[in-house]
């Protein structure tokens, strides 16, 4: 028994919805293992720019998944560029906008929002629509249910 070659983009004949993620996605700051894919029935060449929400490459986070996990339709992980800082006069981000109200902006108070990577282990399966938040580590093996929004590791 030798398996698919996980290289292939869409490893089960005649169903184009089912894909592995590791060809597909390019991003340098998102790694995929092996055998992991993703099911939607609009295709699953569009996971990162549908499913990696406000993953900016100057914010420097990564999205790390592990080999042999499913991840069902819908899935979002949401990425550290969707926080505010808190600690600052208002949650309004400024800075973001340019045009001279980057000025007198201390980048600290930004920079403490960010929860770092957001890793899943191998053989997890992410369920429909689940929601995972920024830095969030999912152990080996779990199951995110359905329409959940995970906040901590799991």
């Amino acid at each position: 028994m030798t398996g698919p070659n996980p290289s292939i983009k869409h490893p089960i004949p005649l169903h184009t919805r089912v894909g592995f993620l590791k060809p597909l996605v390019t991003a340098p700051n998102i790694e995929i293992g092996d055998f992991t894919y993703y099911d939607d029935p609009d295709g699953p060449d569009k996971f990162a720019e549908k499913c990696v929400l406000h993953h900016y490459p100057f914010i420097g986070d990564r999205l790390v998944i592990g080999k042999f996990c499913a991840i069902a339709e819908g899935a979002r992980f949401i990425m550290n560029g969707a926080n505010h800082a808190m600690s600052g006069f208002s949650t309004y981000p400024f800075n973001i906008f340019g045009r001279g109200w980057e000025e007198g902006f201390d980048p600290a108070t930004w920079s403490k929002e960010v929860r770092g990577d957001t890793i899943v282990g191998n053989d997890v399966w992410i369920g429909m629509e689940a929601v995972i938040l920024p830095g969030v580590t999912i152990g080996h093996g779990a199951i995110v249910a359905a329409k959940s929004v995970v906040t901590h590791d799991v």
